[in-house]
């Protein structure tokens, strides 16, 4: 009877493809010496020398595309030689931006059904805090976008010198939506304080004892 064995794997060491936030530089970090050869040949990353141990980095001035495409195409080899990669979704230049549409438009219908559904104080709460919270709320989020855009907007109507009318206009949608957020996390507090004096237990009624008695010998 021929006996099994289990195969023998070698996982080379882990390899992480990402964006630094600071320099907006894409770095790659780890793996050895026949990854860092397909790091220079495939994706044009350069070697750096690190405080601990050196890593690999894209040149600086490359437009945000040509990263993404650089970086896919560095994680893809490397994966194909048998290297454990984890890239940075931003630089996935195969990830489709339909698919992330599809997902924030789903996102907003399933929260509009809760919010038609909301039986309680709680619920109330929990969809109104999605909507307003001040780090990941949609209100906030939206706001930053426009905030961005009338930067963009007033960049370009001032190299052209155009009429700025249309940058005033995003700078008041920028502070409507902000009074916005707070309107909507002030019914949401409101709503949590609901909740939390629903919750709150009654005090305990006083109690009556009987009368002690009197016994007569």
């Amino acid at each position: 009877m021929k006996s099994s064995t289990e195969p023998d794997f070698f996982v080379q060491d882990y390899i992480t493809i990402t964006k630094d936030p600071r320099t907006e530089l894409v770095v790659a970090i780890g793996g050895n010496g026949r990854a860092a050869d397909i790091l220079q040949r495939i994706g044009g990353f350069l070697n750096a020398p690190g405080a601990g141990r050196d890593y690999h980095r894209l040149p600086h001035g490359l437009a945000v595309e040509q990263q993404r495409l650089k970086a896919t195409a560095a994680a893809h080899a490397l994966l194909a030689a048998g290297h454990s990669v984890h890239l940075d979704p931003v630089l996935n230049a195969l990830a489709t931006p339909d698919g992330e549409r599809e997902s924030a438009l789903r996102y907003l219908a399933q929260l509009s059904e809760r919010a038609s559904r909301a039986e309680s104080a709680t619920e109330i709460a929990e969809v109104l805090t999605a909507v307003a919270a001040p780090s990941e709320g949609l209100l906030p989020l939206t706001r930053e976008v426009v905030v961005r855009a009338t930067i963009a907007c007033s960049r370009h109507l001032n190299t052209g010198g155009k009429d700025a009318e249309p940058v005033s206009q995003l700078a008041n949608t920028a502070d409507s939506l902000l009074r916005a957020a707070h309107q909507v996390l002030f019914a949401r507090n409101q709503a949590a304080r609901d909740r939390a004096a629903s919750t709150t237990p009654p005090a305990p009624a006083a109690s009556h004892l009987p009368a002690p008695t009197t016994r007569r010998r």
